[in-house]
């Protein structure tokens, strides 16, 4: 049984803060703007705290971030999760407006100008998504036990997802798929995540391999097909505990394979699509009759696998062609080797890389890195701020770097288990999830692992809605866990 102390005043707040978070937070930042003014240095104004230049402005907005920082540490803890509820709402509704009047900048419409400042509301309502998560999660009796509470926690998740892509800010948008790590923490089934993996190695191996036929059809579908067959046997020996039925689907699949290529070889023509319809379709009766002797729930869900990655297969398709914008389409066949367009899409990407690998183990020295001086990248102080750090310090200078939000996050994840409540938890592993994303995201897009989708690096890339909104993050969780000491258990 967990009771409350109200012993909160301000020698306990400052005894309770984790100031070794607060540290970690102020070298990122600190060294955020010193890459800034590298990446944007000029050599006829080498000033770092002119406000006229990008680090000036950036050593401004982080001045601020402090002051907001410790201004959330002195607000009490009990309102982010009284009021959670309704600053969700109130970022819901800001999104909606902001698609709706702001400017269209670069085709997206995500910024409200405000005066000499601009801010993006994206960036504010991953703390109100987190928060309206954590007060979830937090209500007497609820847990991911129930379809209605499942459709609840995804429902906080989408609607700002839907509002922000209306904006037409696809990064900003996937970055809130990331909380779905934080309902696996807290009880959704593994099955999930499987599912999810499978989605991506579906929509890679259909996309990569489309130019190419096999049987009539395009090769990564005829791929795809295979590997649902597959991961459906595997489903059955492993998921379902039915050796039976997993033998006998196995070896139907082999059989047909067999045929199959017989027929090919005699010079019998097979539409790819026929043959693997008539296949799965054939297992699907088997696998319906079977439910009446094995267990109902597994071999039903071992079904709708099938079923549904099948169907996906075929969205992946009409997605990619009917709903992607032209550029979008091209980043992500540069991103897998179908493309190279070396001067358009896959340019900064590239310059990105030879950046990076000229830096070498030790690097170019501050200020040294040409592709940096030359202004080679593009967005180099912003979304490809990683590569001025890989080009001027090296392997070891950005090893660092990613070393020190290793930490950062190492932490945070141990804040979230320290906690007493269930808000304090889900919030904290939200943020956690949330730098996660960022992190591989980004990096991924400056060393071309992943397509260009403009998410920044926490407390590193340019602006001050991005080094706000991850202040807001990551101080509102301190101060949560600035209380915990005034919980006894017992």
């Amino acid at each position: 049984m967990v009771t409350y102390n109200n012993t909160d005043n301000d020698s306990n707040l400052l005894r309770s803060v984790d100031w070794f978070t607060v540290l970690l937070y102020a070298i990122l930042v600190i060294a955020g703007a010193i890459s800034i003014y590298a990446a944007t240095y000029d050599f006829e104004n080498t000033d770092m705290l002119d406000f006229n230049q990008f680090s000036g402005k950036q050593i401004l907005w982080i001045g601020l971030s402090f002051v907001v920082g410790f201004s959330l540490l002195l607000i009490d803890r009990r309102i982010y999760e009284a009021y959670a509820y309704p600053i969700y709402g109130f970022m819901i509704l800001l999104l909606i407006v902001t698609a709706f009047i702001a400017h269209d900048i670069k085709g997206s419409r995500s910024w409200l100008v405000l005066g000499p400042v601009s801010l993006q509301p994206a960036e504010f309502a991953k703390t109100a998504t987190a928060l309206a998560l954590a007060k979830l999660f937090s209500t007497y009796g609820f847990a991911l036990k129930e379809w209605k509470n499942y459709a609840i926690a995804i429902g906080i998740i989408i609607l700002p997802v839907l509002c922000i892509l209306l904006e037409k800010e696809t990064g900003s948008a996937l970055v809130f798929m990331s909380l779905f790590f934080v309902l696996y923490r807290e009880g959704m089934s593994g099955f999930v995540l499987f599912a999810t993996f499978c989605a991506v190695v579906y929509v890679v191996l259909v996309l990569k391999f489309a130019a190419f036929t096999i049987m009539g059809i395009p090769m990564g579908t005829f791929i795809v097909f295979v590997v649902i067959m597959v991961l459906v046997v595997g489903m059955l020996l492993l998921y379902c505990r039915s050796l039976i039925l997993g033998r006998n689907v196995a070896i139907g699949y082999i059989a047909a394979g067999l045929i199959a290529t017989g027929l090919h070889f005699v010079g019998v023509d097979i539409n790819g699509y026929v043959f693997f319809f008539t296949v799965i379709g054939i297992s699907l009766i088997y696998l319906l009759i079977g439910m009446l002797h094995d267990d109902i729930k597994k071999v039903a869900i071992t079904i709708a696998f099938m079923c549904v990655s099948v169907g996906f297969m075929f969205v992946v398709n009409y997605g990619f062609n009917n709903v992607l914008q032209p550029h979008q389409q091209i980043r992500i066949e540069v991103t897998l080797g179908i493309e190279e367009d070396l001067r358009g899409a896959g340019y900064n990407v590239n310059q990105s890389k030879i950046a990076i690998g000229s830096g070498g183990m030790t690097g170019k020295g501050f200020l040294n890195g040409t592709q940096t001086k030359l202004k080679y990248v593009p967005e180099q102080h912003t979304d490809f701020i990683f590569c001025t750090i890989g080009e001027e310090e090296g392997f070891v200078g950005a090893s660092l770097v990613l070393i020190v939000f290793l930490t950062l996050i190492l932490r945070i994840i141990s804040i979230a288990e320290r906690q007493h409540t269930t808000f304090g938890r889900v919030y904290a592993y939200c943020v956690a999830s949330i730098l996660i994303f960022h992190l591989a995201i980004n990096i991924g897009m400056v060393i071309g692992l992943c397509p260009v989708i403009g998410i920044p690096l926490p407390f590193f890339s340019y602006g001050g809605s991005s080094l706000w909104g991850f202040t807001f993050l990551l101080f509102i969780l301190l101060r949560i866990d600035a209380a915990r000491k005034d919980y006894g258990v017992w």
